[in-house]
């Protein structure tokens, strides 16, 4: 069997490697080039070393803006989807009736598209505000709160199914064990359940982490017309088209660093997270 997986191995995975290579690899390369760059178009660049990323600083200063309400909303996002869905996650593992009607009604908003969900969430919470005279589209305060429940909204319920298995899969005997020992429910919760459930706290908080920092889609539909409620990535698409006040090539070489910089950052997060709850995983 290990000579035919062998033999064979070329033939199975050369198409994926190929894909892999021509739909990500090869256009990274190309993106990471392209920043040191002024360009119209992929074959049309002039080269001017760090130019463009100097004038992320200098000429265009939302990327600074962007960011920093980029890590605010992940940090609110990251908290409050993984606290209600783990929450949530508790209540639907104890039996209760409904158990299965109440998942599939939470998981159904992580179904929607993020460009309906934007329009949805704009339409009824403008809906609320309008009868005060405000308009989320153009105000910060409430188009980053906008943001935040409608995150919430969509991916609560796909964090709560990841829960709901690393729950049912804890052994029944640790909890058995737990009650014998005269363990409270608060004791048997934060020494018992959340040390056996961290594998599934490290997916969930690698998911919203990374999906809240991507966000992109549901900023353009929901606020994308004010600049004060502009995430890292709308910031980036706007820079590509939304600009005037230098020639074009030099904007498409700005957003294209920005670009760069947006995965070297969503990456280092990542990497920083998944190291910090791997550590705290416990082995089986």
């Amino acid at each position: 069997m290990h000579k035919m997986l062998k033999k064979y191995f070329p033939v199975f995975a050369l198409p994926a490697l190929s894909a892999f290579l021509v739909s990500f690899v090869i256009p990274f390369i190309t993106g990471v080039y392209l920043s040191f760059t002024e360009f119209r178009v992929v074959n049309n660049s002039e080269w001017v070393g760090l130019k463009n990323y100097i004038k992320i600083f200098t000429t265009d200063k939302t990327f600074i803006d962007s960011l920093w309400l980029t890590v605010k909303f992940t940090f609110v996002s990251v908290i409050t989807i993984n606290i209600i869905a783990f929450t949530l996650a508790m209540l639907l593992t104890k039996g209760l009736r409904g158990t299965n009607f109440f998942r599939t009604v939470l998981f159904m908003p992580n179904l929607i598209g993020g460009i309906v969900l934007g329009h949805i969430w704009s339409l009824i919470i403008n809906g609320i505000l309008g009868f005060f005279g405000v308009d989320i589209t153009y105000n910060p305060d409430y188009g980053f709160w906008g943001l935040v429940i409608l995150m919430n909204w969509q991916l609560i319920g796909y964090m709560m199914i990841i829960y709901i298995a690393g729950i049912q899969n804890i052994p029944a005997y640790l909890n058995e064990a737990a009650a014998i020992d005269g363990a409270s429910p608060m004791q048997t919760l934060f020494h018992v359940t959340i040390p056996m459930v961290m594998p599934s706290v490290t997916i969930c908080s690698f998911l919203t982490l990374t999906n809240a920092f991507k966000l992109f889609d549901q900023n353009l539909a929901l606020n994308g017309k004010a600049p004060e409620t502009s995430l890292l990535a709308l910031d980036i698409y706007k820079t590509f088209y939304d600009h005037t006040g230098l020639k074009l090539a030099q904007w498409h070489g700005i957003g294209q660093a920005k670009a760069v910089l947006f995965f070297l950052i969503v990456a280092l997060i990542a990497f920083i997270q998944l190291r910090a709850t791997r550590q705290k995983e416990v082995e089986q």
